[in-house]
């Protein structure tokens, strides 16, 4: 499996079908989410409102006035003409300042957190994994290492989301990608720090390391002790 297709089954997993009830709500919702995971990067265009109402099981009705919601408050930036389209904004906005956080809402999102990411890099790693499956995630790793301080949360993102697919377990990626945007919402609200990313970045090499070694207990470990930083940043910030 190449790099791509890897991306092309995380973009099924927020591109499905939204629920009957709120659908508008919904729907702003899963575009916001695509745009928090880096499944669309800041200046790239979302699908046509055709393909995102059959692909959110809702009518164009609902998806252009999803749109216009997300225009009107910044995330995205409608274009005509022969190269138009629905573009996500560059920058996305980002908080001023840390959101106020329920610290019922932050324990569930971290605690759910921490059962699913781990399993999936144990999961990876008890895999028999083709040779392109690991180039793969191989790239995601590297991706996010060379990423530059405005690209780094997006790549770190779907780095996550690339163990999340090693796992071999499809209907884990979905659950991954909504606990990942969650908790972007969050990192957002505080700045980039380049020695903790450096710190990251030395913690997925291990990560991936183990995963491709076939040590599931090291993997599971070490993406414990990754969760664990991230987790520790985000209630300094928040708390």
């Amino acid at each position: 499996m190449s790099d791509e297709q890897g991306l092309d089954r995380v973009r099924r997993a927020v591109y499905r079908p939204v629920g009957r009830a709120n659908a508008l709500e919904n729907t702003v919702s899963r575009i916001v989410q695509t745009i928090r995971i880096g499944v669309v990067a800041p200046g790239e265009a979302l699908p046509p409102e055709r393909s995102l109402a059959e692909l959110y099981g809702v009518s164009r009705d609902t998806v252009r006035e999803a749109i216009r919601e997300l225009a009107d408050t910044g995330w995205l930036v409608p274009r005509r003409g022969r190269y138009g389209g629905t573009f996500v904004a560059d920058p996305p906005p980002r908080p001023e300042t840390p959101a106020s956080v329920d610290p019922t809402e932050l324990d569930d999102t971290l605690g759910m957190r921490q059962l699913l990411e781990p399993g999936a890099a144990r999961a990876a790693a008890l895999r028999t994994m083709t040779a392109d499956e690991r180039d793969a995630l191989w790239q995601r790793h590297t991706a996010a290492s060379d990423a530059s301080l405005d690209q780094y949360r997006r790549l770190d993102s779907l780095f996550h989301l690339a163990i999340a697919e090693a796992a071999g377990i499809p209907s884990l990626v979905p659950l991954v990608a909504d606990s990942r945007a969650r908790v972007n919402t969050w990192l957002d609200a505080f700045p980039l720090l380049p020695r903790a990313i450096e710190h990251s970045q030395e913690q997925h090499e291990r990560i991936v390391s183990a995963i491709l070694a076939g040590r599931a207990d090291e993997a599971d470990a070490a993406m414990r002790d990754h969760l664990a930083a991230s987790e520790a940043l985000m209630r300094g910030f928040l708390s």
